[in-house]
């Protein structure tokens, strides 16, 4: 059987975990503690990334965009109006540059920060850097948040999903950042309304169940998270 190496409060792993099931795609997860820097996982990516894919064929397929482009490539076009890639170019640039805002600038300013200080490093050895949060990372990112969720909130209202007309790999790829943000209670949703009956929606679909299920070892998410009106 396939396999997607990942970790639970990793938005790159968690937009990847919705892809498939959105496609029905059945593939073993695998949790992986990149810190760790495992010599058989260096073998599949030697960046030391997630999420990764390992095909029924054995060949490892390295970074959420990548897979995604991928999973297009090999199935995305035979499920025609559930297709999560746009049919033109213009549709496809678009969600391609908001997957990029969501998985790269916004894990760059806000998420990865926060998972790291919150989360990661009390499951982290010393050795591997855990410890204590460092206050200056948490207030970076949180004075960060502000302004994605203002974009956010500008596209959930401004357009009909996060793209245009239609769920996209935009969607998803926003989902898998705001829930690992909303699992630790980092966003304030009375500031952004359109954002939060935009993720009501997409939290409300079948392939986000298992998100709402994850649990992080000694840190419960927050009385929401798993409630689908909040």
């Amino acid at each position: 059987m396939p396999t997607l190496y990942h970790h639970p409060v990793s938005a790159a792993s968690r937009f990847i975990r919705l892809v498939f099931r959105e496609y029905a795609i059945e593939a073993e997860l695998l949790e992986e503690r990149p810190w760790e820097q495992r010599r058989d996982f260096l073998a599949l990516n030697p960046a030391a990334t997630l999420p990764v894919y390992v095909d029924e064929s054995m060949h490892a397929i390295c970074g959420a965009g990548v897979i995604a482009e991928y999973i297009d490539e090999t199935c995305g076009a035979l499920k025609r109006d559930r297709r999560l890639l746009g049919d033109n170019v213009l549709e496809r640039a678009e969600e391609r540059r908001l997957m990029d805002w969501f998985l790269l600038k916004m894990d760059n300013d806000v998420t990865r920060h926060l998972a790291r200080e919150r989360i990661l490093k009390t499951i982290m050895s010393k050795e591997h850097g855990g410890g204590a949060p460092d206050s200056k990372a948490l207030r970076m990112a949180r004075n960060n948040i502000k302004q994605h969720l203002r974009y956010l909130d500008w596209l959930a209202g401004s357009r009909n999903w996060l793209a245009g007309d239609k769920m996209s790999y935009a969607d998803l790829a926003a989902a898998g950042a705001v829930s690992v943000l909303d699992y630790i209670g980092e966003i304030k949703w009375d500031e952004a309304p359109q954002a939060r009956q935009w993720y009501q929606r997409i939290k409300s679909r079948p392939s986000f169940r298992p998100l709402l299920a994850d649990r992080i070892r000694n840190l419960p998410p927050v009385s929401h998270y798993a409630d689908l009106d909040f």
